[in-house]
């Protein structure tokens, strides 16, 4: 079986690879806990000094998975797993995180993105809420990092409006810190992490450590929890079908407010 997750370690960094381009790297129970088990070792490795976050083919990250499940109440284990991965990258993980862009991030993959303290566009890079669009909202912490880096009207915009953005909106909008050529992307992405693995490890971990206090919520734990209830009680809601039926049906959803059908 292929793995879902290459790595691949240079000096001073490491490149964690999302490897599902036939789903367009969308993350799955098993890709998770893959990306979650590679920041731990990593954040553990005293010879890694940058993790890089990336997708293999022309997608970084489709959003959830739900091809092989039913959207129901966030099992035990899947909600923990988000809060390992988000508190992992976001708090627990002192060295810097650097997410490439290299295609289109939607839902939880803008969520993913948004974990990690630089981001790289690739100029073919697209990004899109998701959740809104399925009747629901954020989760993946995503309701906290994006106010953090764009502001609270800017994030509720882009929540709300549901719109695709670019490589150059997200760089306006303050998604991304930088925008690459796609021809030259890959060389870009990896000479920027070994640029930062260049820096004195102290100085780096101190850094992140400092600034991933600001604005860091006294009970992370449980917004990342309410997050993924209030995703599901969306996903379960009538709205939240009729929006599904109304996206493969390829009309404009008619919502009721509905808690549920």
């Amino acid at each position: 079986m292929t793995d879902v997750l290459l790595e691949e370690t240079r000096e001073g960094f490491r490149i964690l690879r999302l490897n599902r381009p036939e789903r367009k790297n969308a993350l799955s129970s098993e890709l998770i806990s893959a990306i979650v088990r590679a920041v731990e070792r990593a954040t553990e490795d005293d010879a890694v000094r940058v993790l890089g976050i990336t997708g293999e083919g022309d997608s970084f990250c489709s959003g959830a998975d739900f091809s092989d499940t039913k959207p129901t109440a966030p099992g035990v284990r899947a909600a923990e797993l988000v809060i390992r991965l988000v508190k992992g990258i976001c708090v627990d993980c002192e060295k810097p995180v650097i997410a490439g862009v290299n295609g289109v991030a939607v839902g939880a993959g803008v969520s993913l993105a948004m974990m990690a303290d630089m981001r790289l566009a690739s100029s073919k890079a697209r990004f899109h809420p998701g959740y809104a669009r399925v009747g629901t909202s954020p989760d993946c912490g995503l309701s906290w990092t994006l106010p953090q880096a764009v502001g609270k009207e800017r994030a509720m915009r882009f929540f709300l409006e549901q719109e695709l953005l670019g490589a150059d909106a997200a760089l306006e909008m303050g998604l991304v810190g930088d925008v690459v050529d796609a021809d030259g992307f890959e060389a870009s992405f990896l000479a920027y992490c070994g640029k930062i693995a260049a820096v004195a490890p102290l100085a780096a971990r101190q850094t992140k450590r400092l600034v991933a206090r600001v604005g860091l919520l006294a009970d992370l734990e449980t917004h990342l929890r309410d997050e993924l209830q209030y995703t599901m009680r969306g996903l379960n809601s009538a709205d939240g079908k009729e929006a599904v039926r109304a996206i493969f049906e390829k009309r404009t959803p008619e919502f009721t407010g509905a808690k549920r059908k």
